[in-house]
């Protein structure tokens, strides 16, 4: 049996459910909330398919998904927006999942992925991979998932002090997020300057070259990583009340955390190994989410709602018509991120101002 926390036991709209065996608390609000987001995710993503460059009506893009358009529109909607698509949706529900994790165990909104430099560095993995010359469909993603899961080993390794607090994380983690920045930047000019310009541009954080070869390894990892965290999601709440009160729980704390950061690096590097470290969907998706809710801590399914609204929101903006080229979707996600980043420094500022 799950055990709710004393916040739930009260909080208005929380009800207590039973199937089959498993009791457990359900936030109405929280469900409407991520239905809603689910919607306005299907509307955008519905709206990327239909707009581009090439001319193709609402009728037209339904019949291609059907196969029964002539081959160029068929090629056009199956091979060239429907992956891109695919991959916002699946690739900001990743992010934000991954920066959920992250903020509740390290009961900090800055917790995130992008902060901690876990993203940096699976960056550097494959840049890795690209400096030596390695080749092939799965070379940049294998590249991206070890330097994550390295980067994460990194940081708990060197946050560990008869256990790892939240704190310590993040900063650790800030500061080998710095010296690996300083490290990509020496690796970019090692290459020639094709493979530079080339890396330069997946820096920034493109999908504008996704493949149904890069859905498929985030989808294989979504699938596998996302019960996992939902299998976990409750100790990750009760943990939330400090480590002593989890411990008295029952809660295996570093088994839990370890499985959490896990699923959360390999989230992140899957993605980054696709399209580049994209910024700050991790960071804002679970905090906007956790307003929406009024819940009192982040959860998992909202947040990935939120991240799939996120970035199918700032892929449809950087491929706008009034934009003079495409942009890389990570130079409207730095927008967004940076604009949340100083408005939560401020309310943080202003909080603390108002309780002395």
């Amino acid at each position: 049996m799950s055990v709710p926390t004393t916040a739930a036991l009260f909080r208005p709209g929380t009800r207590p459910v039973r199937v089959r065996g498993f009791s457990g608390w359900l936030n109405t609000r929280a469900v409407l909330v991520t239905l809603g987001l689910l919607i306005a995710a299907a509307v955008v993503a519905w709206w990327n398919m239909v707009s581009g460059s090439a001319s193709i009506t609402a009728a037209e893009t339904l019949d291609a998904l059907l196969g029964q358009a002539d081959e160029g529109t068929t090629r056009v909607v199956r091979q060239w927006r429907a992956p891109r698509v695919v991959f916002t949706l699946l690739g900001g529900a990743a992010l934000a999942l991954a920066g959920a994790v992250f903020q509740s165990q390290t009961r900090n909104p800055l917790g995130s992925p992008d902060i901690i430099g876990f993203s940096t560095g699976a960056y550097t993995g494959a840049l890795l991979v690209a400096a030596a010359g390695a080749t092939g469909m799965w070379a940049t993603p294998v590249g991206a998932i070890l330097g994550g899961l390295g980067t994460g080993t990194l940081v708990y390794l060197l946050a560990w002090k008869r256990g790892v607090s939240g704190l310590r994380i993040i900063l650790v983690g800030i500061g080998v997020s710095i010296f690996l920045g300083s490290f990509n930047t020496y690796l970019v000019t090692m290459l020639d300057l094709e493979a530079a310009m080339a890396v330069a541009t997946w820096g920034a954080g493109s999908v504008n070259d996704i493949t149904w070869a890069h859905v498929l390894p985030l989808l294989a990892i979504t699938v596998i990583c996302l019960p996992v965290m939902l299998g976990h999601a409750q100790d990750m709440r009760l943990m939330e009340m400090g480590d002593d009160a989890a411990a008295g729980l029952g809660i295996r704390l570093e088994r839990v955390r370890l499985v959490q950061f896990t699923a959360g690096i390999l989230l992140v590097a899957v993605v980054t190994a696709a399209a580049g470290p994209i910024a700050f969907i991790a960071l804002v998706a679970p905090q906007l989410a956790l307003r929406l809710t009024a819940a009192p801590s982040v959860q998992l399914l909202p947040a990935a709602a939120m991240g799939a609204v996120l970035l199918t929101i700032s892929d449809a903006v950087a491929r706008a018509s009034a934009m003079p080229v495409n942009l890389p979707v990570g130079v409207i996600t730095l927008i967004l991120g940076g604009a949340y980043l100083v408005w939560l420094l401020i309310s943080l500022g202003q909080k603390k101002g108002t309780s002395s």
